[in-house]
């Protein structure tokens, strides 16, 4: 496997860059020099702080020009939890059973025969133990271990993770009405409103998603992960109170994803996202990253030498 790495980065010279990043080698440059070079290797185009138009390039001058003090604990998916409850109510937190330090605290004998677990920073590193009888648990959970030694502030300069110490945390299992996965519908809310719905569905086995404007009209565009305009996710029940839920945790935000499930007549938090993909969304067609740059109004500089 190694050696396959190997071979693909030599096959890939960027890859070597986005590994040096991953592992702090650029983290000496300032924010600006290295978001400039990392923008210029994903997107083959340069960086405009001065007139920032796309939807990534908007994200990249928040991540250097703009602070919130709440970020710190939205990007934390255990500290958010205290967000959750005080904006929304406890009743859309998903149950937990605890955070740990790293997987050696554990006691694999006092969880559930079904849970997730990831870490408190962690962009996709989920283990999902359907039957912990029937699966190697503590080799699963110490791959978590590996994890969070990942620094995002080192790699995507975003400031708010390097903020706090990340974490395991161990959630209950859920299922939708499918009984066997669980719908995400990420709300993308622009300066505290709602604007577009991204249901992300198939996850483990065939990664897709769909975009709806909020009258539930679908949209032919992506964002990394494949659409398919055959498949028809219905209108959740709910969604008005989504909606809501996601007004009242993005208030005071110029930009903020929402994560939600859906299950029945319960709604649940899943996390907050300040800047998806790092700001590097691979929008299909190119257009669309401009028609979301629109919809978001920069605020006010407040820069701190950053």
């Amino acid at each position: 496997k190694m050696g396959n790495k190997i071979l693909a980065m030599i096959r890939d010279p960027k890859r070597i860059m986005y590994s040096l990043g991953y592992h702090g080698f650029f983290r000496y440059w300032s924010a600006e020099k290295y978001l400039k070079m990392l923008y210029h290797l994903k997107t083959s185009e340069h960086l405009d702080l001065e007139n920032p138009l796309g939807f990534n390039e908007k994200m990249q001058w928040l991540k250097l020009y703009y602070r919130n003090a709440d970020y710190v604990q939205m990007a934390d998916k255990y500290a958010v939890r205290q967000i959750i409850r005080e904006r929304v109510g406890e009743k859309y937190l998903i149950p937990i059973y605890g955070v740990f330090a790293n997987s050696n605290e554990i006691d694999i004998e006092k969880l559930p025969n079904s849970f997730v677990a990831k870490t408190t920073h962690d962009s996709g590193g989920v283990f999902v133990c359907k039957d912990k009888h029937t699966i190697d648990v503590a080799k699963e959970l110490a791959v978590l271990d590996k994890r969070l030694r990942i620094n995002y502030e080192w790699y995507g300069r975003e400031w708010y993770y390097g903020q706090f110490e990340p974490k395991i945390i161990v959630e209950k299992y859920l299922t939708d009405e499918s009984g066997w996965e669980l719908k995400d519908y990420k709300i993308f809310c622009f300066n505290g409103e709602p604007k577009l719905i991204e249901v992300d569905y198939n996850r483990f086995v065939d990664h897709k998603l769909n975009v709806y404007d909020l009258d539930w009209n679908y949209i032919d565009f992506y964002m990394t992960s494949r659409n398919d305009s055959s498949v028809e996710i219905k209108r959740p029940e709910n969604l008005d109170v989504m909606l809501e839920i996601a007004r009242k945790l993005a208030a005071d935000t110029p930009f903020m994803r929402v994560d939600l499930y859906s299950i029945k007549d319960k709604i649940y938090c899943g996390e907050l996202t300040m800047c998806p993909g790092s700001g590097f969304v691979d929008f299909q067609p190119r257009e669309w990253d401009r028609k979301l740059g629109d919809m978001l109004v920069l605020p006010e500089n407040n820069k701190k030498g950053m």
